[in-house]
């Protein structure tokens, strides 16, 4: 029987009940039927075709994919290229060095020649998003349940391949939604030729650090510029000189005309993960085994990477990257926690399971059949891989997190492939090239701390028959004593620095040589760990098909049931379109937040002695002389951020947040702390997203960078 259309259900529910604007992230090739009107509504003066078109140029085309995680806009005809600093946080970091240190004093290219290419960086532009779900059901009429997975791939496959045909400079994939009720091809193009162009100091793109992380009122000018090249062609090439900067099929004005309440706005980007069809005993695993496990072992790290950090200049330029996306997922996973118990998610998912069950069993046999045992399933997986889920999280955030076993484990079994065969070795060689952007990042003082503390938190958390074989080790031949352990490690494996990974690789070998995998103690410790990730990795997937099939039947169901609602589906880093107005909100009894902050509110969280509080000299400067130029509000005082109630996640870094005129007047970068559920539910009287001013962002660049060279290329609205 032919599966759930989601476009005939999209259509059929428009007339029947209104689109939430605070909530959704929408497809774009269904704005045109399932949002158009209300977003008209609204005030929005775009069409559909103004945000989405495959045959002219449209808003998609000025979105891009920033590097592996994050969303940036094209602001210019010269390929100049907005995000926030967070997301070039990492890139930032890898230009940095005690004697240049951008990421501490900020850095701005004054003309092409001094923009610094972002070595592995690269930026993706969507093509085209087209519903191949017939195409999947075509398949699957001809499947037996034994090769139904196979002739999915196979299909998959075919459609990329079709798609793609001679052109070397796009990609392909397929990707499912609605727990695979739904198929989409997406057609992609990725430069790799990425510049640096310029961004504020951490005083000001990350200012108030993790203590604000997650938080309103915020006064981060969270930012950072990059420009796209291309080769003579406009088409995507390695890092050359010869490159030139890319022209796009389409950039965003930039409006300095501000924002009000209730103003309409739209996000585009590309959203992570979201699931907003998770059941209660994904949610209770979630909330108890994930959460709960990271929490603990990554507070525990922190803090003595933190405290390595603030001793060591150098250190603090070399962990900066990693502890920041460390500290953010784990202060996001607090957060969700303790909105979990605040906003009853558990007992409410609870009570949608049994209105989902009571629609089932009253729909009679063919439905009974249909969905009556998705919950069942899920709720069967899900405790069948608990003690497995532990124990696979606690090792792979404890043990796991200890860098040099990573390195030997990365690079440890190609060393011991080095031979007499040139061609081989050659390869080899190059592989091993790669390496220096690890040893450049990397502390072994601080890493040997790391070792320690870890060790301590696996063996504290994991029972004796469950622990790996190095305990063995550890307690026969060091009498359970870590720091021994740990120094023997560190002080005989050839891993702590790359020169004596190449001095291991010069020196001759003979027939008698024993392999590293015998010899090094930190790839012993790896190959240990290894050794049990794989048969926990396979309880963890022996009842995924279970669990797989369920999702989908509970989903397949609640479209049904739910039938008259538009309903979009999960994110899964792909484009989508959120649309909403400028809001306030009142998280608790008698406290009001409004929806914006000023660069008073910079001067009011200045604190000399904490790192995280700084007040560079020119901006104090500029705030006591009230230069703000063309960028202050009608009163006179500077935009710092605001809040809108467009629902995001993580991916939506650094998207643009545009006005109902499809301008920019901000960068999306944060999500508000009374709303940290919102992976799983959205609550629209208080999830909001926290966006930083575009008139703060050219006011930096402008007054306080001295970069105004780079409005000149921009299309400004006033």
């Amino acid at each position: 029987m032919r599966k759930i259309n989601l476009t005939i259900i999209v259509l059929f529910v428009l007339s029947l009940l209104p689109v939430k604007a605070d909530e959704g992230m929408w497809l774009l090739p269904l704005l045109e039927k399932m949002n158009g009107k209300k977003m008209a509504q609204m005030g929005f003066t775009l069409t559909a075709e103004d945000i989405y078109s495959i045959n002219k140029s449209s808003i998609k085309d000025a979105i891009v994919q920033f590097g592996g995680g994050c969303t940036g806009e094209i602001v210019s005809k010269n390929g100049l290229l907005f995000t926030n600093h967070h997301c070039g946080y990492g890139s930032i970091q890898k230009l940095s060095s005690v004697e240049h240190n951008y990421l501490k004093d900020g850095y701005w290219a004054m003309n092409l020649a001094e923009e610094l290419p972002a070595q592995g960086l690269t930026v993706t532009f969507l093509e085209s998003l087209t519903d191949v779900t017939d195409d999947i059901e075509k398949a699957l009429r001809k499947a037996t349940p034994q090769t139904r997975d196979s002739l999915v791939e196979v299909t998959k496959d075919h459609l990329v391949k079709n798609a793609v045909g001679d052109d070397k400079f796009i990609t392909a994939e397929v990707e499912s939604f609605y727990g695979g009720n739904t198929y989409y091809l997406i057609v992609y193009k990725t430069y790799k030729d990425i510049r640096f162009v310029g961004a504020p100091p951490s005083s000001v793109g990350k200012f108030g650090a993790d203590t604000d992380n997650w938080m309103w009122p915020r006064h981060t000018g969270d930012f950072s510029v990059f420009r796209v090249y291309a080769d003579k062609d406009n088409n995507p090439a390695a890092y050359s000189e010869d490159n030139i900067p890319y022209t796009p099929r389409q950039f965003l004005k930039v409006s300095l005309k501000g924002i009000e309440k209730n103003d309409p706005t739209m996000i585009m980007g590309y959203p992570g993960r979201t699931n907003r069809f998770m059941t209660r005993s994904e949610l209770v695993e979630q909330r108890d085994v994930l959460n709960a496990i990271s929490i603990y072992i990554r507070g525990k790290r922190q803090e003595v990477l933190m405290a390595d950090m603030e001793k060591d200049p150098k250190i603090m330029i070399q962990y900066a990257s990693k502890y920041s996306g460390s500290s953010n997922g784990w202060k996001k996973w607090i957060g969700m926690n303790e909105t979990f118990a605040k906003l009853g998610v558990e007992e409410r998912r609870a009570a949608e399971e049994a209105k989902f069950m009571e629609w089932v069993n009253k729909g009679g046999k063919k439905r009974i059949e249909k969905y009556g045992k998705a919950l069942e399933k899920i709720n069967s997986a899900v405790e069948g891989r608990r003690e497995a889920y532990i124990l696979f999280r606690t090792l792979g955030e404890s043990l796991g997190r200890i860098e040099l076993s990573s390195i030997a484990g990365t690079i440890g079994s190609m060393i011991d492939r080095l031979g007499t065969d040139s061609t081989i070795n050659a390869k080899i060689m190059s592989g091993l090239s790669r390496i220096d952007n690890f040893y450049k990042d990397y502390s072994c003082s601080t890493d040997r701390k790391v070792a320690v503390e870890m060790i301590k938190v696996y063996l504290e958390k994991t029972p004796a028959e469950h622990r790996i074989s190095f305990c063995n080790i550890l307690d026969s031949l060091y009498a359970g004593n870590i720091q021994a352990y740990v120094d023997n490690m560190f002080d005989n494996s050839i891993f702590t620095s790359r020169e004596k990974v190449e001095a291991y690789i010069a020196t001759p070998k003979t027939p008698e040589s024993k392999s590293l995998a015998q010899t090094d103690p930190a790839l012993i410790f790896f190959n240990s760990i290894y050794e049990k990730y794989e048969p926990l990795a396979n309880i963890l997937n022996k009842d995924s098909k279970k669990f797989t099939e369920g999702k989908k039947e509970y989903i397949a169901g609640t479209l049904e049931m739910r039938k008259g609602e538009p309903i979009y589906p999960d994110a899964n880093f792909t484009m989508r379109l959120t649309y909403g107005s400028v809001l306030p909100y009142s998280p608790r009894d008698a406290v009001y937040y409004d929806y914006y902050t000023t660069l008073d509110g910079v001067m009011e969280k200045e604190d000399p002695d904490n790192w995280e509080f700084e007040v560079p000299a020119r901006l104090k400067e500029l705030w006591k002389n009230k230069d703000f130029g063309q960028y202050a509000m009608p009163c006179g005082k500077m935009p710092v951020a605001f809040l809108s109630n467009n629902d995001i996640t993580g991916g939506n870094s650094g998207s643009p947040i545009m006005n109902g005129r499809g301008e920019l007047i901000g960068l999306a970068f944060d999500g508000n702390w009374e709303s940290m559920s919102s992976d799983i539910i959205f609550e629209p009287e208080l999830q909001r997203c926290i966006n930083v001013d575009i008139r703060y962002v050219l006011f930096i660049i402008d007054k306080f960078g001295g970069a105004g060279y780079l409005l000149d290329e921009m299309e400004i609205v006033k």
